[in-house]
Protein backbone atom coordinates (compact mmCIF):
# COMPACT_ATOMS: atom_id res chain seq x y z
CA UNK A 1 0.00 0.00 0.00
CA UNK A 2 1.49 3.80 -1.08
CA UNK A 3 1.34 6.04 2.24
CA UNK A 4 0.53 9.35 0.35
CA UNK A 5 1.88 12.35 1.24
CA UNK A 6 -0.30 14.74 3.24
CA UNK A 7 -0.30 18.65 1.44
CA UNK A 8 1.51 19.82 4.58
CA UNK A 9 4.07 17.51 4.24
CA UNK A 10 4.57 18.33 0.41
CA UNK A 11 4.57 22.15 0.75
CA UNK A 12 7.27 21.46 3.33
CA UNK A 13 9.20 19.40 0.89
CA UNK A 14 8.73 22.17 -1.83
CA UNK A 15 9.76 25.22 0.25
CA UNK A 16 12.78 23.02 0.87
CA UNK A 17 13.70 22.02 -2.49
CA UNK A 18 13.30 26.44 -3.56
CA UNK A 19 15.63 26.73 -0.80
CA UNK A 20 18.33 24.76 -1.91
CA UNK A 21 18.08 25.32 -5.39
CA UNK A 22 18.22 29.69 -4.37
CA UNK A 23 21.29 28.49 -1.89
CA UNK A 24 23.13 26.40 -5.16
CA UNK A 25 21.93 29.71 -7.28
CA UNK A 26 23.91 31.98 -4.59
CA UNK A 27 27.33 29.91 -4.64
CA UNK A 28 27.10 29.39 -8.22
CA UNK A 29 26.92 33.28 -8.62
CA UNK A 30 29.45 33.75 -6.04
CA UNK A 31 32.28 31.28 -7.14
CA UNK A 32 31.10 30.28 -11.42
CA UNK A 33 28.77 27.40 -12.09
CA UNK A 34 31.68 24.97 -11.19
CA UNK A 35 31.78 26.24 -7.48
CA UNK A 36 28.74 24.18 -6.45
CA UNK A 37 29.09 20.98 -3.90
CA UNK A 38 26.88 19.45 -1.82
CA UNK A 39 29.32 19.88 1.44
CA UNK A 40 28.61 24.42 1.02
CA UNK A 41 24.87 23.68 0.36
CA UNK A 42 24.59 21.94 3.12
CA UNK A 43 26.39 24.15 5.57
CA UNK A 44 24.34 27.07 4.52
CA UNK A 45 21.69 25.81 4.84
CA UNK A 46 22.18 24.76 7.81
CA UNK A 47 21.26 20.64 8.07
CA UNK A 48 23.98 17.81 7.44
CA UNK A 49 24.68 16.69 3.67
CA UNK A 50 23.22 13.56 3.31
CA UNK A 51 19.93 15.23 4.13
CA UNK A 52 19.55 17.11 1.23
CA UNK A 53 19.34 13.63 -0.60
CA UNK A 54 15.54 13.45 0.49
CA UNK A 55 15.46 16.62 -2.15
CA UNK A 56 17.64 16.10 -5.26
CA UNK A 57 19.74 12.82 -6.08
CA UNK A 58 22.92 14.27 -6.41
CA UNK A 59 24.49 17.79 -7.60
CA UNK A 60 23.67 17.00 -11.31
CA UNK A 61 19.83 17.03 -10.84
CA UNK A 62 20.54 19.87 -8.84
CA UNK A 63 21.96 21.51 -11.76
CA UNK A 64 19.36 19.85 -14.17
CA UNK A 65 16.60 21.65 -12.20
CA UNK A 66 18.43 24.99 -12.58
CA UNK A 67 18.95 24.32 -15.77
CA UNK A 68 15.02 24.20 -16.50
CA UNK A 69 15.30 26.81 -14.18
CA UNK A 70 17.20 28.75 -16.33
CA UNK A 71 15.65 28.01 -19.57
CA UNK A 72 11.93 28.56 -18.30
CA UNK A 73 12.98 32.26 -17.19
CA UNK A 74 15.00 33.15 -20.66
CA UNK A 75 11.98 32.50 -22.14
CA UNK A 76 10.20 34.60 -20.41
CA UNK A 77 12.18 37.34 -21.03
CA UNK A 78 12.31 36.94 -24.72
CA UNK A 79 8.27 36.39 -24.61
CA UNK A 80 7.88 39.93 -23.30
CA UNK A 81 10.80 41.53 -25.37
CA UNK A 82 8.38 39.79 -28.91
CA UNK A 83 5.20 40.86 -27.41
CA UNK A 84 6.44 44.79 -27.64
CA UNK A 85 7.99 44.67 -31.03
CA UNK A 86 6.03 46.02 -34.18
CA UNK A 87 8.97 45.48 -36.50
CA UNK A 88 11.36 42.95 -37.21
CA UNK A 89 14.10 45.90 -36.41
CA UNK A 90 12.32 46.21 -33.04
CA UNK A 91 12.15 42.45 -32.69
CA UNK A 92 15.80 42.07 -33.03
CA UNK A 93 16.71 44.93 -30.80
CA UNK A 94 14.38 44.02 -28.37
CA UNK A 95 15.69 40.38 -28.38
CA UNK A 96 19.59 41.26 -28.44
CA UNK A 97 19.02 43.35 -25.20
CA UNK A 98 16.64 40.79 -23.46
CA UNK A 99 19.26 37.99 -24.22
CA UNK A 100 21.59 40.73 -22.68
CA UNK A 101 19.32 41.33 -19.42
CA UNK A 102 18.95 37.95 -18.92
CA UNK A 103 22.76 37.08 -18.70
CA UNK A 104 23.23 40.32 -16.65
CA UNK A 105 20.05 39.54 -13.83
CA UNK A 106 21.21 36.01 -13.78
CA UNK A 107 24.76 35.27 -14.57
CA UNK A 108 24.80 31.55 -12.92
CA UNK A 109 21.86 30.55 -14.94
CA UNK A 110 22.94 32.52 -17.78
CA UNK A 111 26.40 29.79 -17.30
CA UNK A 112 24.87 27.03 -16.96
CA UNK A 113 22.58 27.28 -19.83
CA UNK A 114 24.55 28.85 -22.26
CA UNK A 115 28.17 28.02 -21.62
CA UNK A 116 28.54 24.71 -21.14
CA UNK A 117 31.06 25.55 -17.82
CA UNK A 118 30.22 21.94 -15.85
CA UNK A 119 32.36 19.09 -17.48
CA UNK A 120 30.49 15.55 -17.40
CA UNK A 121 27.38 17.26 -16.82
CA UNK A 122 24.46 16.39 -19.48
CA UNK A 123 20.45 17.94 -19.00
CA UNK A 124 17.99 15.17 -18.91
CA UNK A 125 15.56 14.34 -21.69
CA UNK A 126 13.42 16.80 -20.37
CA UNK A 127 15.47 19.61 -19.96
CA UNK A 128 16.90 19.24 -23.56
CA UNK A 129 13.45 19.51 -24.72
CA UNK A 130 13.08 22.66 -22.75
CA UNK A 131 15.63 24.11 -24.27
CA UNK A 132 15.32 22.98 -27.66
CA UNK A 133 11.51 23.62 -28.05
CA UNK A 134 12.55 27.26 -26.84
CA UNK A 135 14.78 27.39 -30.06
CA UNK A 136 12.59 25.77 -32.41
CA UNK A 137 9.87 28.56 -31.09
CA UNK A 138 12.67 31.13 -32.08
CA UNK A 139 13.67 29.40 -35.20
CA UNK A 140 9.26 29.70 -36.30
CA UNK A 141 9.51 33.70 -35.53
CA UNK A 142 12.77 33.66 -37.65
CA UNK A 143 11.00 31.96 -40.74
CA UNK A 144 7.18 33.32 -40.36
CA UNK A 145 8.00 37.03 -39.23
CA UNK A 146 11.94 37.90 -40.23
CA UNK A 147 12.84 35.60 -43.33
CA UNK A 148 9.68 36.78 -45.85
CA UNK A 149 10.33 40.77 -45.05
CA UNK A 150 14.06 40.69 -45.35
CA UNK A 151 16.44 40.31 -48.39
CA UNK A 152 19.37 37.66 -47.62
CA UNK A 153 20.53 34.50 -49.14
CA UNK A 154 20.78 32.55 -45.77
CA UNK A 155 18.30 29.48 -45.52
CA UNK A 156 15.48 30.53 -42.14
CA UNK A 157 18.48 28.27 -39.87
CA UNK A 158 21.03 30.18 -41.33
CA UNK A 159 19.62 33.35 -40.02
CA UNK A 160 18.54 32.15 -36.87
CA UNK A 161 21.93 30.51 -35.76
CA UNK A 162 23.73 34.06 -37.38
CA UNK A 163 21.01 36.32 -35.09
CA UNK A 164 21.86 33.50 -31.84
CA UNK A 165 25.84 34.34 -32.59
CA UNK A 166 25.66 37.60 -32.51
CA UNK A 167 23.38 37.90 -29.76
CA UNK A 168 25.79 36.03 -27.50
CA UNK A 169 28.96 37.05 -28.51
CA UNK A 170 27.72 40.94 -28.12
CA UNK A 171 27.04 40.01 -24.61
CA UNK A 172 29.60 37.83 -23.38
CA UNK A 173 31.76 39.77 -24.42
CA UNK A 174 29.91 42.85 -22.53
CA UNK A 175 29.73 40.03 -19.34
CA UNK A 176 33.48 39.65 -19.50
CA UNK A 177 34.61 42.85 -20.00
CA UNK A 178 32.13 45.33 -18.31
CA UNK A 179 29.24 43.43 -16.28
CA UNK A 180 28.51 46.09 -13.68
CA UNK A 181 27.33 48.65 -16.55
CA UNK A 182 23.73 48.17 -17.71
CA UNK A 183 22.46 47.26 -21.36
CA UNK A 184 23.00 50.00 -23.33
CA UNK A 185 26.12 51.39 -22.03
CA UNK A 186 29.86 49.88 -22.01
CA UNK A 187 32.26 49.01 -24.55
CA UNK A 188 29.84 46.23 -26.04
CA UNK A 189 26.67 47.10 -24.45
CA UNK A 190 25.91 49.98 -26.30
CA UNK A 191 26.39 48.14 -29.61
CA UNK A 192 23.29 46.35 -30.26
CA UNK A 193 21.58 49.49 -31.79
CA UNK A 194 24.71 50.27 -34.25
CA UNK A 195 24.44 45.97 -34.62
CA UNK A 196 20.40 46.27 -35.64
CA UNK A 197 21.77 48.97 -38.01
CA UNK A 198 23.86 46.93 -39.66
CA UNK A 199 21.61 43.96 -40.71
CA UNK A 200 18.90 46.47 -41.30
CA UNK A 201 21.25 47.99 -44.57
CA UNK A 202 22.03 44.85 -45.03
CA UNK A 203 18.69 42.52 -45.46
CA UNK A 204 15.80 45.88 -45.40
CA UNK A 205 14.35 45.07 -49.02
CA UNK A 206 13.74 49.05 -49.16
CA UNK A 207 17.86 49.38 -48.68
Amino acid sequence: MTQQTSPRRQRNHDLMAQSILATARAIMREGGVAALSMQELARRLDVRAPSLYHYFSGKTAIYDALFQQGFTLFGEYLGKASGNAKTWQDELQLSFEAYMNFAMQNPELYQLCFERPVPGFVPSEQSLALSFGLLQQSYARVTNLLYPVIRTDLTPGQLGDVIIAMMHGLTALHLANEPHLPVGQGRFGMLIPAVISILDSAWSKNG
